[in-house]
């Protein structure tokens, strides 16, 4: 390898590692550079998971720092060439440097003088859980498990990392793994002093604590008399920049106590809108665990351990049909089956495969006209001027690259279709390279207003041919 490749290696990593050096350094102990020539990008992960999270989180950031430096590289056109290997004999990182040493355990049994207010904290807290809502309830498939695994690590007490950010989108599981893990520590740990709090409502405490003089009790609520705080929808203290300073110094004094912290959000840190750029520095510090839309065998699996939690008897082509209808929502699948077991108690009918379609049919009917993943193909080609054939060929010419990449991101955006499912209908590419193209267009069209042009222009065409 060159001195020059080198460097342009290294300085392309040091910036990378800037956006979140505790989670780059975690993770990137597991990945090996092989090298870097003729504009191909070798790397060695230590397992899948390693792989396809830091493709996730950090290859975007890490291809466009190194095209910026390597001028026979044209933006988009670097390749990326992954390798699975248990052996890592050089990886790009040591370790997690920065991480403080663990804190002693801490004695968890309350004086006497606290066991009545905790007494009703604890009825407090049974009151907003879930019952259901526990990890052998939560079925773990390839879209979940990196945050299955991090919440029972948390739950646990035993981490390795602090907090713990959950991002996924609404109806998938985030709030379910919170409860679990309240579930969990209070199951294993009676004594542990657990906050569960959703982001609005720790807002309005606090607005009540300052309109009664009580910000002393809700400070001590928040900070010493808690021993794992849970925070749900954490998007939704945008732009309440009173809240944001309280919860920012509550997650200081937690953090400095090594206490753990997990935070959820509908989305990644970086794309929290109106948050203050020390509490996305914060957020990024630890793990991100993101939760994507299951696939087909994932949701039917969901399906069935929901109508084995409420009795229901359920046929498998039954289970089938309702999580090939049901796609994009996990609480939409659940109550899909509710509604399905309520008629069928009133009516008497069988939940069989015709009773089933006729429900579904009525409930959500189908559009003849529903945009469908060629449809997407076809307005990307219209408006690039390309053919189809294009998209899922190997062709890697910059501009076919380009539309290659803004319809898989369509497509992931409007059908909430799953990776590998998009990598199927994209000349059978592997997940990885469509999470990397989708988590691309996002971030230049937050900042390239050409790019955001192109698709503005490819949405309105899609939305009048579905009028």
């Amino acid at each position: 390898m060159s001195t020059r490749t080198e460097r342009i290696w290294n300085e392309a990593v040091d910036d990378t590692r800037k956006r979140s050096p505790a989670s780059f350094e975690q993770w990137f102990s597991s990945i090996q550079f092989d090298g870097l020539d003729r504009g191909v990008l070798s790397l060695t992960a230590r397992d899948e998971w390693v792989r396809d999270w830091v493709v996730a989180h950090f290859l975007p950031d890490l291809v466009a720092n190194l095209e910026r430096r390597l001028p026979d590289v044209k933006p988009g056109g670097l390749e990326v060439r992954f390798r699975v290997s248990a052996e890592i004999e050089r990886p790009v990182c040591t370790g997690r440097t920065s991480v403080r040493p663990r804190a002693p355990e801490r004695e968890l049994t309350p004086r006497r003088s606290e066991r009545p207010q905790m007494t009703q904290a604890r009825a407090a807290l049974a009151a907003v859980l879930n019952p259901k809502h526990t990890f052998e309830n939560f079925v773990v498939g390839p879209s979940n498990a990196l945050a299955h695994a991090a919440a029972l690590s948390s739950a646990k007490g035993s981490p390795g990392y602090n907090p713990l950010f959950i991002a996924g989108g609404t109806g998938l599981g985030k709030t379910h793994l919170m409860h679990a893990i309240a579930h969990k520590v209070l199951e294993e740990r009676p004594d542990a002093r657990v906050v569960y709090v959703s982001a609005e409502r720790f807002t309005n405490e606090f607005i009540e604590a300052l309109q009664h003089h009580r910000m002393d009790e809700f400070r001590a609520r928040y900070r010493s008399e808690c021993d794992l705080l849970l925070v749900d929808d954490i998007q939704f203290l945008a732009g309440r920049e009173q809240t944001q300073e309280e919860f920012f110094h509550t997650f200081n004094a937690l953090h400095e106590a090594d206490r753990p912290i997990v935070v959820t959000s509908d989305k990644y840190p970086q794309q929290l809108q109106r948050m203050p750029e020390r509490l996305v520095s914060r957020f990024s510090s630890g793990l991100m665990a993101d939760i994507q839309v299951p696939q087909l065998e994932t949701r039917v699996a969901i399906v069935k351990k929901k109508a084995h939690l409420e009795g229901i008897e359920l046929l498998d082509s039954v289970a089938v049909l309702l999580a090939q209808n049901v796609q994009s929502n996990i609480r939409e699948l659940e109550g899909a089956l509710i509604r399905l077991a309520a008629k069928s108690s009133l009516t008497g009918r069988p939940i069989d495969e015709e009773f089933a379609r006729t429900e579904l049919a009525i409930v959500a009917p189908r559009r003849a006209n529903m945009v469908s993943v060629e449809d997407i193909q076809r307005a990307v080609c219209s408006h690039f001027q390309l053919s189809n054939s294009h998209l899922i060929s190997k062709d890697r010419h910059k501009s076919v690259a380009f539309a290659r990449q803004v319809a898989m991101y369509l497509c992931r955006q409007r059908l909430k279709c799953s990776f590998p499912e998009l990598g199927r209908a994209f000349g059978n590419r592997d997940h990885t390279t469509v999470m990397s193209a989708v988590r691309r267009v996002e971030e230049l069209r937050q900042r390239d207003p050409q790019v955001n042009a192109h698709l503005e222009a490819i949405e309105e065409r899609l939305a009048s041919s579905e009028n």
